[in-house]
């Protein structure tokens, strides 16, 4: 949608198309192909010929009328527009017989038909009033204030009367009041036959108010710091022709205020550095009039410097100058990428020299100094990223559950860490089991419980990704269980065990349908190959159970009892 400036607000007042002259009037009327749809089982182009008609035998006989219609020739033609009667007074007849022959078929060029009813009724000679009857936007991209504007500005005594048919749009609706206010006409909405009568009428009879209110003047300050925009203290103030003071100087960013009309002069002074600009604006009676200056501020210096080159998710020292606000901070990020886009940072509040940690991925890239304020980029340096070695050493296969010692090489930082991931797995977010290599070298890394085909990896924490990886085989655990067949209800069970015996690892008894982690009475087997277990209150077929949870949860072994 177009923007609707300042002056779309203005509060003009209608002109009288019945004046004693009896100037010249053209009804310009919308026959595009939305005029097909129906109110109340009618069509609206029906409902208009009938409205018009009765328009036409209450006026006077001695009023100058015309007629110019678009859209009733060609489907998607901007250009179709028609003025079918120039404007004379005794042709009712022909107007009303041309109205009766409307096929309703294209766009909805509105303003350029209004532009040329002006230029037929010769509007910047002499006195001239349009009247429009739409029930649509503007759909040939034309600015319905821009167009209002011109018109009035070029106009003897331009007037352009709205009916808006049928219309809940809002830019529509928008689009009509602006060809109002802006010409000093009237703007009116109609839903059905009678409502359209009703302002037709009045659109047609409409007296002047010649009493026009007073003129108001809105006013802003905009600075632009870079790319961006930021708030600006300004003193305003406003002067007549003559050089007297309009308005008190006033402190603030934007205002409004009430003025006869008249040209004045808009003077702004920025408080910063005293900076000053004038806009000149014309008050019309009863109108509003927008000034906006914008003031410009230049963004501090700034510089860089680093090696030439590093290794991939290595540290590098960059020494920089700058204004260190703050949110300043250190990027390094793809060479020609937005001042937003990066791949490691680092603020600056932290030091100087300041290390920055490099992208994962050998290539080219650069180092920034990016301003907090508004997010821009003030200093860029080129930077070689080389690539780093990644290895790994650990057996080909492991224990489920077991912990294997990971030999590493590569990065070493904090948030580097070492993987089981399934074959499919995705990113090194992808994992069954993990550890840190900030954990020492070699470092722990615990089996998963299911046995299988998996891989180990070394994963870089800056992105997530896989620096390097190599498969591993997780054989399956032999673990039994040993316990009486029947046991009495409450009592101690002695259960023997075989199995790793893992940290938490533990025999409970538990119901045929409980779940992995469900449990009754318990014991640890750490505690020896031979536990005593609490057997159910309940008697019943119950299950004795060797769960693991080492590395998420698994029942390693199983058997049935009875309690009795």
């Amino acid at each position: 949608m177009k923007r609707i400036g300042w002056a779309a607000l203005a509060c003009c007042l209608p002109l009288s198309l019945a004046a004693q002259e009896r100037p010249s009037a053209i009804l310009v009327l919308d026959a595009s192909g939305s005029m097909w749809g129906q109110i109340e089982g009618e069509a609206k182009i029906e409902i208009a010929r009938r409205v018009v008609g009765d328009l036409l035998a209450t006026l006077p006989t001695d009023q100058p009328l015309g007629l110019t219609v678009y859209g009733h020739r060609r489907n998607g033609d901007c250009g179709d527009i028609e003025t079918l009667a120039l404007p004379a007074p005794g042709n009712r007849t022909a107007i009303a017989e041309a109205v009766a022959g409307l096929k309703p078929k294209g766009k909805t060029p509105m303003l350029d038909a209004v532009r040329q009813a002006a230029e037929t009724l010769r509007y910047t000679e002499e006195k001239a009033t349009v009247i429009l009857v739409s029930d649509g936007v503007e759909t040939c991209d034309a600015d319905p204030c821009a167009t209002a504007a011109a018109l009035e500005t070029a106009g003897v005594d331009f007037t352009a009367h709205v009916v808006g048919f049928d219309i809940d749009d809002p830019q529509a609706l928008a689009q009509m009041q602006c060809l109002a206010d802006q010409t000093g006409g009237t703007f009116r909405s109609a839903a059905n036959a009678e409502e359209l009568g009703a302002a037709l009428t009045a659109a047609a009879t409409v007296k002047p108010d010649p009493v026009p209110g007073p003129a108001r003047l809105l006013f802003a300050a905009t600075e632009a710091y870079g790319s961006t925009f930021r708030a600006v203290e300004v003193v305003w103030e406003v002067f007549t022709e003559d050089g007297a003071q309009a308005m008190d100087a006033t402190q603030a960013m934007s205002g409004e205020a009430e003025l006869p009309p008249g040209t004045y002069l808009v003077r702004a002074l920025r408080l910063s550095d005293e900076t000053v600009k004038e806009r000149r604006v014309t008050l019309k009676p009863g109108g509003r009039e927008g000034v906006e200056i914008a003031f410009a501020a230049v963004l501090p210096a700034a510089t860089l410097s680093a090696p030439a080159s590093g290794t991939a998710g290595g540290m590098v020292e960059v020494t920089w100058t700058g204004p260190d606000g703050d949110g300043d901070y250190l990027a390094a990020g793809p060479v020609g990428a937005n001042d937003a886009s990066y791949l490691t940072f680092e603020y600056t509040a932290k030091g100087n020299p300041l290390p920055l940690r490099l992208p994962v991925e050998p290539g080219e890239y650069e180092i920034r100094y990016v301003l907090g304020d508004g997010i821009q980029t003030l200093a860029r340096l080129p930077i070689t990223v080389t690539e780093r070695g990644f290895g790994l050493t650990a057996p080909d296969s492991a224990a489920a559950g077991s912990l294997v010692q990971v030999e590493w090489s590569g990065g070493g930082f904090d948030e580097d860490f070492l993987t089981v991931a399934r074959l499919d797995a995705g990113d090194g977010n992808d994992y069954v089991t993990y550890a840190y290599v900030r954990d020492g070298n070699p470092t722990g890394l615990r089996m998963p419980l299911e046995p299988g085909q998996y891989q180990l990896r070394y994963v870089v924490g800056q992105d997530s990704s896989v620096a390097v990886s190599q498969p591993v085989t997780v054989t399956d655990l032999s673990v039994t269980l040993a316990a009486p067949e029947r046991v009495a209800a409450g009592g101690m069970v002695a259960v023997t065990h075989t199995g790793p015996a893992y940290d938490g690892d533990y025999v409970t008894f538990v119901t045929p349908d409980a779940g992995v982690l469900d449990y009754l009475g318990y014991a640890y087997t750490s505690d020896g190959a031979t536990v005593q277990v609490q057997a159910p209150d309940t008697p019943g077929l119950y299950e004795l159970r060797y769960v693991s949870t080492v590395a998420g949860a698994r029942i390693l072994a199983r058997r049935q009892v009875v309690v009795e």
